[in-house]
C-alpha cells in the first residue's frame, strides 16, 4: 500500500503511550527498555533467558549515564522497568509492544499470532526485525492492521533512526501512531514506502560492507585502516548531511547536476570496478570468513567488548551533541 502520506500532518493520538512491553531482552531489547524507561514509560520485559533480572539491571546501570547525557531524567529509572512473569503478563496493559526475537519468519509468525490475542486491542505491535518484512510473517494473521516494523540501529537508546515499515495490511492509523510513538521517545522515524528485505539502512550497510571486505581481501588496506578512512571522511560527512546532500554540495554551486555531468562517466567506471564474485572475489565462505575474522581480531582483539562499546557510545553521543548544537545555532541565525 502507498504510505507516502501516512505520517504527514499532525496525528491526533486517541490514547497516550504510558506502558511498553519489550519482548526479547538481547542487546537491542535491553537498549529499548532503557530508552522507554528514560522517557518515563512503564516497561515490562519478558525473555526466557535465566539471567533476565541481572541482565536488565546491568543494562539500565550502563545506560543511565548515556540517557542523562541526552537530557533525560534517570531518577528512578530501574523502578519503571519490571520483569514480567510471562508473555501474557508483559503485554496485558501495553500501549506498544516492541518485539526483539530471532530473525526467523516462522518464529515471528507464531509470536505475533499470540500477541494479537494477548495484547490490548489498541496496542501497537512493533518488530525490531532487521531484514524480514512484516508481510512475510503476518500472512496467516487475521488482525495484521496494527503489526509493522520498527527497526532501530544498535544501540537504539543512542542511535536515533527507526525505520518504520508497514506490511501490506498495516493500517494507516498504525503507521501514524508508530511515528508519533517513536518521536515521543526522541527517535527519528522514517516511513519506508515499500517493503524490501533488509529495509534501507541494512542494505546500505551491507553494500558498503561488501566493498570493504573486497578491499581488505585484495590487500589494499587492513580492517583498521579501512575504518580510519571511513571515520575521517565519509563517516564524518554522512553523519552531517548524508550521501545525496553530500554529493549535491560536492558539485559546488552547480549542485548534483554538475556532479553527475562532471564525474558521471568515471563514476560508472568505478561502479563497474566494485568487488563482485565474477571479478575474482569469492563468495562469503568459511575460508574467507576465517581470514576476515583473524584480520579484525588482530586489529581489535586486544580490547574487550565492554571497552570498545563504551568508547563507541561516548563518541556517538559527542557527535549527536555537536550536531544538535550546530542545528540549534543555525535555527537561531535564521530567526
Amino acid at each position: 500500500m502507498n504510505t507516502a502520506t501516512h505520517a504527514e500532518g499532525r496525528h491526533e493520538m486517541t490514547k497516550p503511550f504510558t506502558t511498553a512491553a519489550v519482548v526479547g531482552a538481547g542487546t537491542i531489547g535491553l537498549s529499548w527498555a532503557a530508552l522507554f524507561a528514560g522517557h518515563g514509560l512503564r516497561v515490562r520485559v519478558t525473555d526466557p533467558r535465566p539471567d533476565l533480572t541481572e541482565a536488565v539491571a546491568e543494562a539500565l546501570d550502563r545506560a543511565a549515564g548515556q540517557l542523562a547525557a541526552q537530557g533525560l531524567d534517570t531518577h528512578g529509572l530501574a523502578e519503571r522497568v519490571h520483569i514480567a512473569d510471562d508473555l501474557a503478563d508483559a503485554v496485558r496493559d501495553a500501549d506498544i509492544v516492541q518485539e526483539n526475537g530471532p530473525e526467523n519468519a516462522d518464529f515471528k509468525r507464531e509470536l505475533f499470532t499470540t500477541l494479537v490475542s494477548a495484547a490490548p486491542a489498541h496496542a501497537l505491535l512493533l518488530s525490531s526485525s532487521s531484514a524480514i518484512p512484516a508481510t512475510a510473517f503476518t500472512d496467516t494473521i487475521e488482525e495484521a492492521g496494527r503489526i509493522l516494523i520498527g527497526h532501530p540501529f544498535n544501540p537504539p537508546h543512542l542511535v536515533p533512526l527507526v525505520e518504520v515499515v508497514p506490511g501490506e495490511r498495516t493500517s494507516q492509523e498504525s503507521v501514524a501512531r508508530a511515528v508519533d510513538f517513536y518521536r515521543s521517545v526522541g527517535r527519528v522515524p522514517v516511513v519506508e514506502r515499500k517493503e524490501i528485505p533488509g529495509f534501507v539502512g541494512n542494505r546500505l550497510q551491507n553494500a558498503l560492507s561488501r566493498e570493504a571486505i573486497y578491499l581488505v581481501e585484495q590487500g589494499v588496506v587492513s580492517p583498521a585502516e579501512l575504518d580510519t578512512v571511513m571515520v575521517n571522511s565519509l563517516g564524518l560527512r554522512w553523519a552531517t548531511v548524508g550521501p545525496f546532500l553530500g554529493a549535491h554540495l560536492g558539485g559546488g554551486p552547480g549542485g548534483y547536476r554538475h556532479m553527475a555531468e562532471h564525474i558521471g562517466v568515471s563514476m560508472q567506471q568505478m561502479w563497474d570496478s566494485l568487488g563482485r564474485p565474477e571479478q575474482g572475489r569469492p563468495e562469503q565462505g568459511p575460508e574467507q570468513t576465517e581470514r576476515l575474522v583473524a584480520a579484525v581480531e588482530d586489529a581489535y582483539g586486544s580490547r574487550s567488548y565492554a571497552d570498545l562499546s563504551q568508547e563507541r557510545d561516548a563518541k556517538q553521543l559527542a557527535v549527536l551533541s555537536a550536531r544538535d548544537s550546530a542545528t540549534s545555532l543555525e535555527k537561531e541565525t535564521r530567526s
